[in-house]
């Protein structure tokens, strides 16, 4: 299976605002968020944003990886 590409850009543009599509990147993996109640106009908790990369700021949340299970997987960061 090939996995699809997510450019930076890309990413930011799907910031969940007026719209778009919610995605966030964590560890290189770009996940779908826009279905989620807890991600409401590309905002979670009122403490992260979608189109960002999420790394070093869910390191010390409370989930685990293996949350990111029930997420739709989009594809790798470039």
């Amino acid at each position: 299976m090939v996995q699809k590409k997510i450019t930076r850009q890309e990413l930011e543009s799907n910031d969940g605002k007026n719209g778009k599509p919610a995605w966030f990147a964590f560890q290189g993996k770009v996940y779908d968020v826009t279905e989620s109640s807890f991600w409401m106009e590309g905002e979670h908790m009122g403490m992260h944003n979608a189109g960002k990369d999420l790394t070093d700021e869910l390191d010390m949340a409370p989930h685990r990886e293996e949350n990111f299970d029930r997420i739709k997987y989009v594809g790798d960061l470039e």
